[in-house]
């Protein structure tokens, strides 16, 4: 079985270009539904290592959640280059744009 990272790098992996999933989304399939906050420390310490695609990974509300004026730059660049359109207040449209497996084992295979 794998850990809850390794889960939760595999699940980011295979987010779709021009889809974006949320930290809690990600953390309840991952197995543990309580850890968004986990979710954020992976993306942070392991995004370079294994090329995640950080950038498709968004608050529950659909919102960029970098106060980083350069990070939330960033991040707003890669989502419009894979065709999101960010609403006013740059909030992604969750019912558009959230990626929702079929299956939780899907995504794990």
């Amino acid at each position: 079985m794998l850990s809850f990272t390794e889960r939760v790098i595999t699940i980011i992996q295979k987010i779709p270009p021009g889809r974006v999933m949320t930290y809690g989304q990600i953390a309840k399939i991952a197995g543990s539904p309580r850890g968004a906050r986990q979710v954020v420390r992976i993306l942070h310490s392991m995004s370079a290592k294994y090329q995640l695609p950080w950038y498709r990974v968004v608050n529950a509300k659909g919102e960029i959640a970098f106060h980083d004026e350069e990070m939330f730059l960033s991040q707003k660049e890669f989502l419009e280059g894979e065709g999101i359109i960010l609403k006013h207040n740059h909030v992604i449209d969750l019912t558009n744009y959230q990626f929702h497996p079929l299956l939780d084992d899907e995504i794990m295979n």
